[in-house]
């Protein structure tokens, strides 16, 4: 029995995925600064006017995820 092919291979595109992940993370970061933004301005209303417009949005992903 051979142990050679018990190894994935080495993923090729590391700096790809690594920027990726970096553009995915200040996406969110940007996001959050938004709406503690929004908070600071309008207070109250500004944290939960978001939260509700974002309902549609994650029912839709939650969707998405169940389907496969």
């Amino acid at each position: 029995m051979s142990l050679a092919n018990t190894h994935a291979a080495p993923r090729a595109s590391a700096k790809g995925e690594a920027a990726t992940v970096l553009r995915i993370l200040l996406s969110v970061a940007v996001f959050v600064a938004g709406w503690a933004t929004s908070v600071a301005i309008w207070g109250i209303p500004g944290l939960y006017i978001p939260a509700l417009a974002l309902v549609p949005v994650i029912w839709a992903a939650l969707l998405i995820i169940s389907r496969g």
